[in-house]
């Protein structure tokens, strides 16, 4: 049997509250899963966002968020007026879709979409790149001690296309992180946005290096 998080409907929870988009969020967290912590990389994105919105205006832009976990990025895009498509692993999603209707519902435009997303396992069959366009990545401390570096690599080659922009926040903890960036710059070209020392966190965005094959573009 799978263990998954639902959170509890009765009992009291602890919040954690956040005020972004001029509207209050509150987020339950569970201390079972690393992935369903909130961490400061994703308070660093949306604060970026929620603070830049004429350079990077997200109404009615189609988002995707991966490695999801709380929901927060997911919410605050949602509450900005993108279409966000939120992901995350089987066992984060009873927490993560609480949290996104809970803060979500009745106050945006676009209801966000929570869904499950495996990295590098069967992307293609799950968002086919003819079909599924995103204009916008995000993405809040995915890069962590975890063994599936080479698998949000192509995670990440695969949802990006020509015209598509990933804003990734990211904790600098160990040298393999270090490692992963270099990597990363090979496929994507990579602009530091933000620096933050104190919380070791920088915030970056990037873009393709390479064009995407013809047969894998989305339609003009």
């Amino acid at each position: 049997m799978e263990r998954r998080f639902v959170p509890s409907l009765i009992t009291t929870e602890a919040w954690e509250g956040y005020t972004f988009a001029g509207l209050d969020i509150r987020i339950k967290e569970s201390t079972d899963y690393y992935g369903a912590v909130l961490w400061p990389s994703a308070i660093v994105l949306c604060h970026f966002l929620d603070s830049h919105r004429e350079t990077y205006n997200l109404m009615d832009k189609n988002v995707i968020e991966i490695g999801a976990g709380t929901g927060l990025v997911t919410i605050v895009t949602s509450l900005l007026g993108a279409r966000v498509t939120s992901t995350d692993l089987p066992d984060i999603l009873g927490n993560l879709r609480y949290n996104v209707n809970r803060n979500t519902r009745g106050r945006c435009q676009h209801p966000p979409h929570v869904t499950e997303l495996t990295w590098g396992n069967n992307v293609e069959e799950t968002f086919p790149r003819a079909s599924d366009c995103f204009d916008y990545i995000m993405a809040a401390d995915v890069v962590y001690a975890h063994p599936y570096l080479t698998e949000l690599m192509e995670t990440f080659d695969h949802l990006c296309q020509d015209n598509t922009v990933i804003l990734w926040a990211m904790r600098y903890r160990l040298d393999r992180e270090n490692t992963f960036v270099e990597r990363f710059q090979k496929l994507f070209h990579l602009e530091e946005l933000y620096d933050l020392p104190s919380l070791m966190i920088k915030l970056f965005r990037a873009t393709r290096r390479f064009p995407c094959s013809q047969q894998h573009r989305c339609p003009a």
